[in-house]
């Protein structure tokens, strides 16, 4: 694609390469001298926070994840389901879990800054990307230019509230021009069904529903019409809980990259896990495994990844999705 915004933001993401690069690197450096952390653990127990559709709920469903952890004696308690991401940063923030449930890295980032003591542990690249815009057929909305004068439902700062952002932009249209309508998944799907917002910025499972359900279509894609990656999937505990159980952090981390693997090699059986847990139609399912989704893990001392992301949240906290820079080498777990 050659639009000004694609030809912009790759600019801007140079730009920030060259000089954000440098202190990025250092910090890692700093990081990996100093050794890897001491394997401290202080309980036999995790307690894991999961919700339908992603890694985790299928981690649960499937079994093997926590025979896996069985194997270094550690015991796996779930809580949720959680319908996005914030809700289960609370809970990791508030002492009544030990993991949040691999949600969007932007609201992470989000507690973070507000002075949430949380830390990354491990990201997650999805590919396809799936998020979209949605409006009704018959709705009179097919483009981003239709969506001016209309209200779009998001979820602050996450996938939904970036997506509209990146698509506006990429359309040479002022924000100014759309009502965004703050609205948790919960809240926004019967909202959108009932005609009382014009368009939503969701991710899978939810958006293939609403599709088939509210008989919806696409106005901006994010795997065909983004022109590169600002999220990521993040898996978060607390800081207290990162330092005192280094090797329970690991452990979760491994067992969560051999449930990634096993996903992206059984589509089928995956996306059946998941509409088993979801409830949804044999129609939402055949779309998601015709995706054939991919997970790619990457860990905290990735380098080359940590540098993709701090770009990434350079471009939001620029668009004010984040309220201020993050330097994201100071939210990561030392493992």
């Amino acid at each position: 694609m050659t639009s000004s915004f694609s030809l912009a933001s790759r600019r801007s993401f140079l730009q920030t390469a060259v000089v954000g690069a440098g202190a990025l690197a250092t910090g890692l450096a700093h990081a990996q001298a100093a050794g890897p952390a001491k394997a401290t653990r202080n309980t036999d127990t995790v307690r894991l926070t999961w919700g339908r559709g992603g890694l985790p709920a299928l981690a649960k469903n499937r079994g093997e994840f926590e025979k896996l952890l069985a194997k270094d004696g550690i015991k796996v308690q779930w809580i949720g389901p959680f319908p996005n991401h914030a809700p289960s940063l609370q809970a990791v923030t508030g002492g009544s879990a030990d993991f949040g449930f691999g949600g969007s890295t932007t609201p992470a980032l989000a507690a973070m800054l507000a002075g949430s003591p949380l830390v990354f542990t491990q990201f997650a690249i999805v590919e396809p990307r799936s998020t979209a815009i949605i409006a009704k057929d018959g709705s009179g909305i097919d483009k981003v230019q239709d969506l001016v004068g209309k209200s779009v439902a998001v979820n602050r700062s996450g996938l939904g509230e970036f997506l509209l952002v990146a698509a506006l932009e990429k359309h040479n249209i002022d924000r100014s021009k759309v009502k965004f309508v703050y609205l948790n998944p919960p809240d926004a799907g019967p909202a959108f069904a009932q005609g009382k917002i014009d368009a939503w910025s969701m991710w899978s499972p939810g958006v293939d529903i609403a599709r088939t359900e509210y008989k919806a279509h696409d106005v901006f894609f994010e795997g065909r019409d983004l022109d590169f990656l600002i999220d990521f999937n993040s898996y978060v505990t607390h800081r207290k809980f990162a330092e005192e159980n280094v090797a329970i952090v690991r452990a979760v981390n491994a067992a969560y990259a051999a449930e990634a693997k096993w996903i992206s090699e059984h589509p089928v059986e995956a996306e059946t896990l998941n509409q088993q847990d979801a409830g949804y139609s044999d129609a939402v399912r055949d779309t998601l495994v015709k995706l054939k989704r991919r997970w790619d893990v990457r860990g905290v001392q990735d380098a080359k990844f940590i540098q993709e992301f701090q770009k990434a949240s350079d471009w939001l906290s620029e668009r004010k999705i984040l309220p201020q820079k993050a330097k994201v080498t100071d939210y990561l777990a030392r493992l």
